[in-house]
């Protein structure tokens, strides 16, 4: 293994994590392709949550469903323009590495990551876009306004991150231990004014890719970091209070790794229970004889989301009327229930839905909506446990 120039770290405690990691790959390519439908509404919801979790990390005040609302299209009356700017502007970010990353000429270089900054700040100029910063800054814990970690001077920062380059385009790692190294290594240098953790997060994401582990359960990081924010952060502690080459970064890489093993074990239970829901769903919707499509909207609707005709047109790539049709057949098949009228129409699970699901998988989900969902979830969840401790 060629040794990082920069930020050393040992490998040899984490071979057997190491070791799971690539048996998880082995499953779950062996698995085999997903369900066309399955797969892609299953790939906008983890990509709403990364993205969510990524910015509201970083200071941007967006909720899940706000994000979710704001990639479907919709201007929200409560999220600032930047603010949605900056959740669509990291959006193209991901979509940006994941085009390159299969690029036979693909290359790790500066221009790579000052293009990718830009598009994370969705191009803002006065923010710092692209652009390398050219002075000082210290690093601040948000919470008690303390200067915690000192960067490296301005004048350094191209060499370092043309150095960080240069090992990545040469390095013989494991593709996990290289995400958290750029990941960390990109935290440390701090290159930009802003979105350093984004950039860092992302840069992550595209090392694991280029490895081979392309499936949303190991470039979905974002979101399992999103909710340990204490680990993350404490993860981080052995850079020290200021920047110094030779730090040893083993604990951040060892809680890096920890983390990818920790996410691909919970999405694949997730991914398992959820898919079964959605089977259900689109066996009720053509005992319905609706149009296929209408799942995405009882989709949602099974999770407690209101749904309109505007967020649901652009899921299901239909005109507005055709939308507007859709959500009223699922209506006057129990499956959905509106409330207002005309624009301001809002629909939300039917009446009958969760004990419908619950009577599919013979489970009794009678009682308040919330509660019903909760039990068939925990059912489910239960289920697909024990039926993964008999494989």
């Amino acid at each position: 293994m060629v040794e990082p120039p920069i930020l050393p770290y040992d490998p040899s405690p984490l071979w057997p994590l190491l070791e799971e990691l690539d048996e998880w790959r082995l499953r779950l390519d062996y698995k085999g392709p997903l369900p066309r439908a399955w797969e892609g509404r299953l790939r906008r919801d983890l990509e709403v949550e990364a993205i969510a979790a990524s910015t509201s990390m970083e200071g941007v005040p967006v909720t899940v469903e706000e994000v979710r609302r704001i990639l479907a299209g919709e201007r929200l009356p409560d999220v600032s323009e930047t603010d949605r700017e900056l959740v669509q502007g990291y959006r193209e970010a991901m979509r940006f590495v994941l085009r390159r990353a299969d690029d036979p000429h693909f290359r790790w270089n500066r221009e790579l990551i000052v293009g990718l900054h830009d598009r994370i700040l969705a191009g803002n100029f006065g923010a710092g876009a692209g652009k390398l910063r050219t002075r000082n800054l210290y690093v601040v814990n948000s919470a008690t306004g303390e200067r915690v970690f000192l960067p490296p001077p301005p004048e350094h920062v191209p060499e370092l991150v043309d150095t960080s380059c240069a090992y990545l385009e040469q390095a013989t790692a494991h593709p996990a231990l290289l995400a958290a190294w750029v990941h960390v290594t990109t935290a440390a240098i701090h290159p930009f004014l802003d979105g350093n953790g984004r950039t860092a997060r992302v840069l992550a994401s595209l090392t694991m890719f280029r490895g081979g582990f392309k499936r949303k359960e190991f470039t979905s990081l974002e979101e399992w970091w999103g909710r340990h924010r204490a680990e993350y952060y404490a993860a981080f502690r052995c850079l020290g209070d200021e920047f110094e080459p030779k730090t040893d970064v083993t604990p951040f890489v060892e809680a890096h790794v920890r983390a990818q093993l920790s996410q691909v074990r919970a999405l694949d239970l997730r991914e398992r229970m959820e898919r079964r829901i959605w089977t259900v769903l689109e066996s009720l919707i053509a005992e319905a004889r609706l149009p296929e499509r209408t799942a995405n909207a009882v989709w949602d609707a099974f999770w407690g989301r209101e749904v309109t005709a505007g967020y649901y047109q652009p899921l299901a790539d239909v005109s507005a009327a055709t939308a507007t049709n859709d959500l009223r057949a699922a209506t006057a098949a129990g499956l959905l229930t509106a409330q207002g009228e005309r624009r301001g129409r809002r629909y939300y699970a039917g009446r009958t839905l969760y004990e419908r699901v619950g009577r599919a998988i013979a489970i009794d989900a009678s009682g308040p909506a919330e509660a019903a969902r909760s039990t068939i979830v925990a059912e489910l969840t239960n289920r697909t446990i024990r039926l993964g401790q008999r494989e």
